[in-house]
């Protein structure tokens, strides 16, 4: 520990100096358009420089409409049905797992995708939608449950499940023990997507006889009425959910399952409130948590674990996934340096930090200004204040925009890993937070893990003006353990949305060294066959200053405001938001007491840290909140200047620093990408089954083609990887494999993928496959029907239809086939 001390010591007067200015632009303003369309004109008179959501296709579907317009297209986003499964004294129909798997059939996905979202988007069964770099691997396990919109398939399902449970339908109307059987629909009214997936499927269960009554709002009141209640009181049944892009592209998604399927990560109904019902779940618990955790051994089995979880997701179908969205931004003609993460959209961290104009600013417009609450532990979990956040804090390591790969931001690191199956010996003097001593301790004797992470921490000043040290990052690994722990008897570091997160971290966190004042050794039991991925586990970084986050947690301890939404609601206070003037002051309050008592949070106790050093924290930080009115303070390179709830706007500025360590321009290779095209696919308009088929596809900037070709009762005829050479890829089918053709439409599906952008470009087609049989029989035409002798038998007439609607069937099929080659789905 003497080390520890003398490291935490020498700490205090380091500063780096690089005078660097990391932005293009000194002040970025963020104003509120809740109109798309008037968003979408301020952009084009240059009012606004570029607009933070997705505009209707059918407002710039030609040249006109995009004179003065960059247009970005971008995935990432869905849409989704959150159904309440409670049980509870109010019969529920959705409790039963046969009515909620039913209603797969009761959205139309294709309709959803064709006129609500004008053709910008695909159809979707899971949380994997088709540009995910883990879809590839499940696209069979989807397809397997052969979901169509088949309303009277849903109607037999839901019928036979209610009868089950002791429901009556008494004309037209469903009914349980003598009363009729109500549905409350929460809509989203502020998305007219969503609004109107709220009103089809409202019809649709009313036609089925069930009594729909529809509630509307937006984000915050869903906050109240569906995330902030029990769901036993069933004030909602069914809630049409959107998902943004993620705030980085992720090349393996470690949680993704876990958020929309599986209990423990507190995002489904009950979100682990103790006080209220919770859905459970188990088995969905145990896989998601292994992926979570990198308990696999293999890339295979980690695939294995993922198609397991899908599987059981989508049958449990508590959330129901519609369609994956392609949003289109526009951009004012004259900004350059627009970043387009696969993740996030043009809404990425890097857009602001790059972004090039003849002005010295940059006017984004956003959907929305305020949503939810700003504090780093369960707050920012709205898109809306994720995307300002990320201009103002920068991360140890984030994810590359085009191939999600893990990247060092403010880390470098070396790895040593004895995985998947050995250990590496701890040294003695590495440490643990230990939580009932309330104190740091050397690990035990014999301590091993799986692998060993030396990192290299680029520290700047925060925007207060003190130096970032080791303390900062001392309190990340002292919060973690504290508040990741398990829960005991009057534990009052515990939050429901964030514990159960943070244990699966904490239950693989050995302990860490400190080498020296910028470098430490993170030893965990995590293995991942991509050893960046451990980095990114390992990685131990702070986003806000030490003083900050102690002066929250005791606010928090006290019971004056809660960390997460849940809490908030449960214990009637605030939840935390540091960009509030109101909660602001009580961080103020708390550091001024700090002061004035000359307390040190318990992470620095057995530290003997110098006390003017912690009084200066706490003086810079008073500072700041009393000038600035809010107590949100962090390294990026744009700091906070101001939040205007009367003209809903937010203000960032340049953070001018000589500590900090990037200059402008440092993103700017991201600027530039170049996109697998599918050119060409070169197919028979007709195929004979039995016989072999090939099929010549031509592509530019891709590497390797996935295909996938089925047949028309939707089982896979083969499907299969091929590498790219000179710009083509051939596929061969023997005659065996054509065998498993049916007579009429197949289809076959190709992703043209890039080791360097992991965004495919898709190609879908049907085409018309004919058995020997059928092109034995003989042809007839209406001339030789004409002139034959009229012999009235029956069976004569039954063999000249087949023979014409055959002819007619290929005729068909031919003039389809061209359309086909001429308007293929492509989505790039």
């Amino acid at each position: 520990m003497k080390k520890l001390v003398v490291i935490i010591l020498s700490i205090i007067s380091i500063q780096v100096a690089l005078a660097e200015e990391g932005t293009f632009v000194d002040t970025v303003q963020f104003i509120q358009y809740l109109d798309e369309n008037t968003a979408l004109e301020e952009v084009k008179n240059g009012n606004l420089d570029l607009y933070y959501f997705r505009i209707s296709s059918d407002r710039i579907d030609n040249v006109k409409a995009r004179e003065g317009l960059k247009i970005f297209e971008s995935t990432g986003g869905s849409y989704s049905i959150l159904v309440n499964p409670s049980e509870s004294e109010k019969f529920n129909p959705f409790s039963i797992q046969e009515v909620r798997f039913a209603l797969n059939y009761l959205v139309d996905r294709k309709l959803i995708v064709n006129e609500l979202m004008g053709g910008y988007g695909t159809p979707m069964i899971s949380n994997y939608g088709p540009y995910d770099p883990d879809y590839l691997f499940i696209v069979d396990e989807l397809e397997s449950f052969h979901f169509k919109y088949n309303p009277s398939l849903a109607d037999e399902m839901i019928t036979k499940a209610l009868e089950e449970a002791g429901a009556e339908k008494i004309g037209d109307i469903w009914t349980f023990d003598g009363e009729e059987i109500e549905i409350t629909a929460f809509i989203r009214s502020d998305d007219p997507v969503r609004k109107s997936i709220g009103e089809i499927l409202s019809s649709e269960l009313k036609k089925i006889g069930f009594k729909v009554s529809k509630d509307f709002g937006d984000l915050n009141k869903a906050f109240v009425v569906v995330y902030g209640s029990n769901p036993a009181n069933v004030q909602w049944n069914f809630y049409t959910e959107g998902w943004g892009g993620r705030s980085a592209f992720v090349k393996y998604d470690p949680l993704g399952l876990g958020q929309m399927y599986s209990p423990w990560f507190s995002n489904m109904p009950g979100f682990n409130d103790p006080s209220y019902w919770n859905y459970q779940n188990d088995y969905l618990d145990s896989i998601t948590q292994n992926i979570y955790i990198g308990n696999f051994t293999t890339a295979e089995e980690r695939v294995d674990l993922i198609r397991e979880a899908t599987r059981e997701g989508v049958k449990e179908s508590v959330r129901i996934f519609l369609a994956s969205k392609i949003d289109q931004y526009v951009v004012n003609e004259k900004i350059d340096g627009v970043i387009n993460d696969f993740g996030a959209g043009v809404p990425t961290r890097f857009t602001p930090i790059n972004a090039r104009t003849d002005s010295n600013s940059l006017t984004i417009g956003v959907k929305q200004i305020y949503q939810g609450a700003w504090n780093p532990v369960m707050g920012i979990s709205d898109l809306y204040s994720r995307y300002i956040w990320d201009t103002l804090s920068d991360p140890g390591v984030f994810k590359h925009p085009y191939t999600g790969d893990t990247i060092p931001i403010r880390t470098t690191w070396v790895i040593e890993t004895a995985g998947p199956t050995g250990k590496l010996d701890l040294p003695t003097d590495a440490i643990t937070w230990d939580t009932k001593q309330q104190k740091w301790v050397n690990v035990k004797k014999g301590t091993n893990a799986t692998s060993k992470v030396t990192f290299d921490l680029e520290f700047s000043n925060w925007h207060h003006g003190l130096p970032m040290d080791m303390n900062d990052i001392l309190h990340s690994l002292y919060f973690t353990y504290e508040w990741g722990s398990e829960q005991q008897e009057n534990d009052k570091t515990f939050d429901t949305e964030y514990t159960p997160r943070a244990s699966q971290v904490v239950s693989t966190l050995l302990g860490i060294r400190l080498v020296d004042e910028n470098t430490m050794e993170v030893y965990v039991d995590y293995w991942h066959f991509d050893e960046a991925e451990i980095a990114d586990w390992a990685s131990i970084w702070s986003s806000m200053p030490w003083e900050i986050m102690s002066a929250m947690e005791q606010a928090v301890i006290d019971g004056k405001v809660s960390f997460s939404r849940s809490g908030a609601v449960s214990k009637s206070v605030n939840w935390l938001s540091l960009l509030v003037p109101h909660d602001a002051k009580i961080i103020q309050e708390y550091l001024e007491d700090f002061k004035n008592t000359g307390f040190v949070p318990p992470f620095l106790q057995s530290l003997d840290t110098n006390p003017r050093y912690i009084q200066s924290r706490y003086d810079v930080s008073i500072k700041w909140i009393s000038d600035n009115d809010h107590a949100v303070i962090s390294n990026g390179p744009f700091y906070l200047e101001r939040y205007s709830p009367e003209s809903r706007t937010i203000t960032i500025k340049s953070f001018k620093d000589a500590s900090y360590p990037f200059e402008a321009g440092h993103w700017k290779d991201y600027e530039d990408v170049k996109f697998p095209k599918i050119t060409q696919v070169e197919l028979p308009e007709v195929v004979n089954i039995g016989g072999t088929l090939s099929i010549s596809v031509q592509t530019e900037d891709a590497t390797k083609i996935h295909y996938f070709l089925t047949n028309s009762k939707g089982e896979t005829v083969d499907s299969g990887i091929k590498e790219v050479k000179e710009n083509t890829a051939l596929l061969s089918f023997s005659e065996e494999q054509t065998l498993k053709l049916e007579d009429g439409a197949n289809d076959l599906k190709i992703f043209a993928i890039s080791e360097s952008v992991l965004r495919p470009d898709i190609y879908t087609t049907s085409f018309l496959a004919v058995s020997d049989s059928i092109r034995e029989l003989p042809d007839v035409t209406l001339t030789e029907f004409q002139e034959s002798e009229i012999e009235k038998n029956y069976f004569s007439y039954i063999s000249i239809g087949i023979g014409i609607a055959i002819v007619v069937t290929i005729m068909y099929f031919r003039r389809s086939r061209k359309k086909l080659q001429r308007s293929q789905t492509r989505i790039s």
